[in-house]
């Protein structure tokens, strides 16, 4: 691997905390315990086998997408992969149609078919399941926008560190460098595709930094634990695109808590190893800000804390409780030539 050193993109702290302001800021931190809560319920969900299929987790990720959508609004088209759950609710997905989605249920998001990889809203094209495959879905949002001259809009794609050697990668950024499209493309580097480091999967590093320039993009490397640097990152990067009608490549440094999936006991990283990036924590990292902030307290952050995950327990039952779908609609909505 060509190893380089990371250039972050440094965000001022304190001009964002001017422009979220206290309030704004507690519900950013609000929506990141939301998503923990319902990644660990659906987690519990599935290994009480109440969920099929597989299960991503979205843990120790959640400041990149929540900072994303915090500075970028809900309106512009988003794209992600199968670890979908936090973009479908920070896009409009509620926790019971999520849940039901994750049992199987009539209720759910996508009536059942989906289960968890395949979460959609109004702006949410897909969770998609093809390791880079959605990356061509991302780039044809982003030349609609232009078609269409739809002013101060953007595609976000957020894909993994594993996607960046598949083909429709390289051709999406090439077209997309080609036409000028206001896409955002959005490595999160979470250091592991399934169970195989990045450094042995990927020959160069930073990976948005060097991929970049092969595409003459503009380029974003982020501190993905760091809510302030994602909001800050993605706000400028938004900027730059719309303005200019021009594609950018992020990379959102971070680690993800849990395995690949639920089903992987993650074994090629230690307990140690596992230890020292949960002490990153990008939920207690927000919280000790607020702390130091005086907008928060210990005991009014535990409260939150339970709030959220009172909802989520209110979508299990919701989940539970809901029908199944009945086979005779299994076909309904599947098109194919």
């Amino acid at each position: 691997m060509v190893d380089a050193p990371y250039h972050f993109f440094r965000a001022d702290r304190d001009k964002v905390i001017r422009e979220v302001g206290k309030d704004g800021l507690l519900a950013q931190l609000r929506k990141m315990l939301l998503i923990r809560n319902l990644e660990i319920r659906g987690e519990a969900a599935y290994q009480q086998g109440k969920v099929g299929g597989f299960y991503h987790s979205y843990m120790g990720q959640e400041a990149i997408q929540t900072g994303c959508v915090a500075a970028a609004g809900a309106g512009h088209w988003y794209t992600t992969t199968y670890r979908c759950h936090a973009l479908a609710l920070l896009l409009g997905a509620t926790p019971n149609e999520i849940m039901a989605e994750f049992y199987g249920k009539e209720t759910g998001n996508a009536k059942g078919r989906g289960g968890s990889m395949h979460l959609f809203t109004d702006r949410l094209l897909g969770g998609l399941a093809i390791v880079g495959g959605h990356l061509p879905i991302a780039t044809g949002a982003a030349f609609t926008i232009k078609y269409k001259k739809q002013k101060g809009l953007a595609s976000f794609c957020f894909l993994g560190d594993g996607a960046v050697a598949q083909g429709a990668v390289h051709e999406s950024l090439n077209l997309a460098a080609l036409w000028n499209l206001p896409c955002i493309y959005v490595v999160e580097n979470n250091q592991w595709g399934m169970g195989t480091a990045v450094q042995r999967a990927v020959a160069i590093k930073p990976i948005a930094e060097n991929l970049a320039k092969s595409y003459n993009m503009k380029s974003y490397t982020l501190d993905g634990m760091d809510f302030f640097a994602c909001y800050a990152g993605f706000q400028d990067a938004l900027r730059y695109a719309v303005q200019e009608s021009k594609p950018v490549l992020i990379e959102a440094l971070c680690e993800r808590f849990r395995g690949h999936s639920i089903s992987d006991p993650a074994l090629y990283r230690t307990k140690e190893a596992l230890h020292q990036v949960m002490e990153k924590d990008p939920i207690q990292l927000l919280k000790n800000v607020l702390i130091e902030m005086g907008a928060l307290t210990e005991e009014q952050f535990k409260e939150m804390d339970r709030e959220e995950r009172e909802i989520v327990i209110e979508a299990m039952k919701f989940a539970e409780e809901s029908p199944w779908p009945d086979p005779i609609h299994l076909e309904e909505g599947v098109f194919a030539p």
